[in-house]
């Protein structure tokens, strides 16, 4: 039996349709999808996503699944998280993702050494078992200052009189 067609009347219910499509069908999907499928998706990427960068959309969020690579409000891996990343071969690497030498599925961390900085990888996206913080994630120190009281305008306040 086929599913029931959703009548779309407006645009609004369009927009609204495809944003649920995306976060509940396709996003999911991207998480959990092997590279050779990622790979496959890439290719016909704009019929099945829109005009969308692959990089910023599909390798995005087939990342997500390893929630320390990614940044909830920006597109790409987050680097300024440094990461343990448990691979299958049993192996542990560490370093900062790198976003620019990071691509289509394949993971590059940057490592400080003596000599300067070095590249590890890459590491396909199917031989990722976890990704996890380096170390503890500390929240910003508020140096002993007390909390920071809104200020609020009177409508009308002139601009002279403004901060």
């Amino acid at each position: 039996m086929e599913p029931e067609a959703v009548r779309v009347e407006s645009f609004e219910q369009l927009a609204a349709s495809r944003r649920t499509w995306i976060s509940d069908v396709l996003v999911p999907w991207c998480r959990q999808a092997r590279m050779r499928d990622l790979r496959e998706a890439e290719f016909d990427w704009p019929n099945i996503a829109g005009r969308v960068d692959p990089a910023m959309t599909l390798y995005t969020w087939a990342w997500s699944r390893f929630p320390a690579l990614i940044h909830e409000s920006l597109s790409g891996l987050n680097e300024t998280l440094e990461v343990s990343v448990k691979l299958r071969s049993g192996e542990t690497v560490t370093g900062y993702p790198d976003a620019r030498e990071s691509s289509r599925g394949e993971l590059v961390l940057t490592v400080a050494t003596e000599a300067g900085f070095d590249l590890l990888g890459p590491y396909s996206i199917d031989d990722v078992i976890s990704v996890e913080p380096a170390e503890e994630v500390a929240a910003p120190l508020s140096a002993g200052l007390p909390p920071r009281v809104p200020t609020t305008l009177l409508p009308g306040t002139p601009d002279d009189q403004r901060v």
